[in-house]
Parts: structure tokens; C-alpha cells; sequence
């Protein structure tokens, strides 16, 4: 019962109580106990006290600093960064305040609250905005048979203090139907730092997943050095086996039907690919053009540029319980520029372009994109909505299919 019932019920039978004799004290007594879950002398003491006359009083102490303008303009920051975690979100408000400072009124006490407040305050007051929801992911690649001997499995935990040891995997866009051509996303993410680049291709042949890699590893701000993949055939082939043989990029593999040993990749398929994208199908050389310009441009600079993660330092169990600790939330670039093993002169130029960027722009340009993709696999307008994941964004207005012609009849 809330407390607003439990006083109706009490204002309810105290007359009744005070009239009563004292074995019908003694039911009333029982029968509150029963109802309101008080020891019986709670319900005596709470039977004896006067009827409250006036609505009760607010609590008393330290007004908060995080007042509803500090609220909505920290919901603006969250959406247009892809509702990102509390801890992540605190790292990245010092990149996006001066841009946010150009599109909306912030008086000099708003962003003093906006610096200073804690992940756990923004869990707090984001929480009845935030939206859980659960998707399943659909693979749609088989294991390869070839080289296995050849390419050595990797189990332990990467140990890294270097950019260039990555992970590398595929995610298909084959909708409810696996049959015909479709697109697939191939995505890589260094160890170190967190970089994360992507490439659409059509179909998942041994040399168009080559290809995707090699353009890949010429956008990368630092030397591709490692290469861990997954058992599928689109990996663990002569194509780019030889690729990284010439190049003297370690290749090594993880063990059958064990997701763990990829656990890096397999986290940024989720924030990378499937967030934006969904499980629809994309089979169209038009989405091709437009998926990989998303990838290639203002997708991966929000991610590398502006987007802070998390790194697991140590793990500690007390008991069946598990306690995870991580380091500071940095982005990729920020983590790159502390390291040794990047291109300068690609460091300062991402760094002249993160000073130019505005992020609220970018956001709203990613948007746009993803609206045109989503029109190219839907028949029909679409409108915008209000959803933390992008594929889900838009309210799809579906166009009625067209009448079959009877048989006979043209």
C-alpha cells in the first residue's frame, strides 16, 4: 500500500477505534496489523495520534544543484551522443559543453553543475527516460576448414600497451532471409586504444572481405600489427593468410563456438553496427554506397573523435560475486595520443579536426544519413520518434502491396 492509502485507511477506522469496546479493539487492531503490515503497537500508537489537517511538509536540507534546466540540457548531450553510459557520458561532457554553449542558453551555475555532476547523479536523474531493451544477434557465417593448423588460437586476455593488435569480424544484414545476396559490415577495433574502423561490402567473398581489410588498414592513424579473427571461412583462407604473411601482421584466430575470445569486437558490433542499423535487410548497391559513406566519414569520427570508453583493468570475486574495474573513460584518439606506437602526423591532424568539429552537427548528420538508408529498404515514408536506438527511431508508414493479377489475366 502506498502511504497516501495506508493514511486513508487509518483516518478511515479511528473513530471507530476510539468508540469500540475492548475486544472490538482488539479485531481492528488484528485486522490493521493484517492490512497495513504493522507491529501491533504501531498500530495503537498510529490509531491514538490526531488526523492530519494539512498536507505534509517537504523535507528539509540542502536544496540540489541540478535543477530542470541541468536536466534537459543534459538530455539534449545524451541523445545527440547516443545514449551513452553515466561514466562515459561524464567523460565526454568537457568535449561537447563549448558546443553545446553555441546552441543553448547555459548560465555560468548550469555548467558549474553540468562539470561537477557524478555518473551515479545522471543515473538518477536519466533514469525514468532510459529504455532497456533486448535484441538477439543473428549470425550468418559458417566455420572455415582451411589453414587451421597454419593460424595459431588465441585464449588469453590481450595484454596490449600498443596500438595495432585488433580484432576483426563480420555482421551480416540478411533480414528474416539468409537466401541471395546481402550486405555485411566488417568491423575492426584495436585493443589499445579502442579505434574502431568499418566497411560495408557485398557478400562476404575471401577477396572483398581482403579488400575491406587493406582499406582499412590505410585509414587506420597507426600500424596494423595483429590480426584476431573468428573461425569463419571469409577469415581463415589463403587470400588473407598471405595478405598478413606479406605484411608481417600477426594473424591468429579464436576457438570454435567461443564468443569470449572475441569479446572486444563482439561488444562493438552491438554500439557500432547493430544500434544504427537493426536486423533489416540491406541488399541494394545503392545502401551499399550510402552505408559505407556513414562508415567512412561522420560515423567514425563521432566514435573515435568524441565517443569515451572504458577499459577493463582487473577483475576481483568475493564470494559468487564478481566486482569489474576499469580505467578513466578516454576516447580512442585521446588514448592514441598518449601511446607511442601512432603516426604523429595523423594524431595532430584528428586533433586540429576534433577543435573544429561540432559534435551536435555531426549527430544530427548521422541522423540524416540514417534516415535516407532506412528509406532505401522501406517502402514508404517514414517519421521521426523518440527511441535511445536509432534503427528503431523512425515509425515506418508502409505502402499498401500491390494487387495480384488472377491467373489468366494481364
Amino acid at each position: 500500500m502506498t502511504p497516501k492509502a495506508k493514511r486513508e485507511y487509518l483516518d478511515a477506522i479511528r473513530a471507530r477505534y476510539a468508540a469500540a469496546s475492548r475486544a472490538v479493539k482488539s479485531q481492528l487492531l488484528t485486522e490493521a496489523c493484517a492490512t497495513l503490515g504493522y507491529h501491533r503497537k504501531a498500530a495503537i500508537r498510529a490509531f491514538a495520534r490526531p488526523p492530519r489537517t494539512t498536507p505534509p511538509c517537504h523535507r528539509s536540507g540542502r536544496p540540489s544543484p541540478y535543477g530542470p534546466r541541468t536536466v534537459t540540457l543534459l538530455m539534449h548531450i545524451w541523445e545527440a551522443a547516443g545514449y551513452p553510459w553515466s561514466v562515459r557520458l561524464k567523460a565526454l561532457l568537457p568535449l561537447w559543453l563549448p558546443w553545446a554553449k553555441r546552441r543553448f542558453t547555459i548560465s555560468p551555475t548550469v555548467e558549474r553543475a553540468l562539470r561537477t555532476i557524478s555518473p551515479r547523479t545522471i543515473d538518477r536523474r536519466l533514469g525514468q527516460k532510459k529504455r532497456h531493451l533486448n535484441r538477439r544477434l543473428y549470425g550468418r557465417t559458417k566455420p572455415g576448414t582451411l589453414l587451421k593448423h597454419h593460424i595459431p588460437v588465441r585464449t588469453e586476455h590481450w595484454a596490449v600497451t600498443e596500438p595495432g593488435f585488433t580484432e576483426v569480424d563480420l555482421v551480416s544484414h540478411s533480414g528474416t532471409s539468409a537466401d541471395g545476396e546481402f550486405l555485411y559490415s566488417l568491423n575492426l577495433t584495436d585493443i589499445h586504444s579502442g579505434w574502431v574502423e568499418t566497411r560495408a561490402l557485398l557478400g562476404k567473398s575471401q577477396l572483398a572481405v581482403r579488400a575491406a581489410i587493406d582499406d582499412i588498414r590505410t585509414a587506420l592513424p597507426f600500424a596494423l600489427r595483429g590480426l584476431d579473427s573468428d573461425n569463419g571461412s571469409e577469415f581463415i583462407n589463403q587470400h588473407l593468410f598471405q595478405y598478413c604473411a606479406a605484411r608481417d601482421i600477426q594473424f591468429t584466430r579464436g576457438r570454435p563456438y567461443k564468443k569470449d575470445d572475441n569479446a572486444h569486437i563482439e561488444q562493438k558490433n552491438w554500439t557500432h553496427v547493430r544500434k544504427l542499423l537493426g536486423w533489416d535487410r540491406y541488399a541494394s548497391p545503392t545502401a551499399l554506397a550510402a552505408i559505407n559513406a556513414l562508415y567512412r566519414q561522420d560515423l567514425r569520427l563521432m566514435m573515435n573523435l568524441f565517443q569515451p570508453s572504458v577499459k577493463l583493468q582487473r577483475t576481483k570475486r568475493t564470494g559468487s560475486r564478481r566486482r569489474r574495474f576499469y580505467d578513466a573513460p578516454q576516447t580512442p584518439l585521446d588514448r592514441l595520443l598518449t601511446s607511442q606506437g601512432a603516426t604523429t602526423a595523423q594524431l595532430k591532424t584528428l586533433r586540429r579536426l576534433r577543435a573544429r568539429l561540432d559534435p551536435f552537427a555531426l549527430s544530427e548528420s548521422i541522423e540524416r544519413q540514417l534516415r535516407h538508408i532506412y528509406t532505401l529498404i522501406h517502402r514508404g515514408p517514414i517519421t521521426p520518434t523518440r527511441h535511445p536506438l536509432p534503427h528503431q527511431r523512425f515509425e515506418i508508414h508502409r505502402r499498401p502491396p500491390l494487387p495480384r493479377v488472377a491467373a489468366g489475366r494481364r
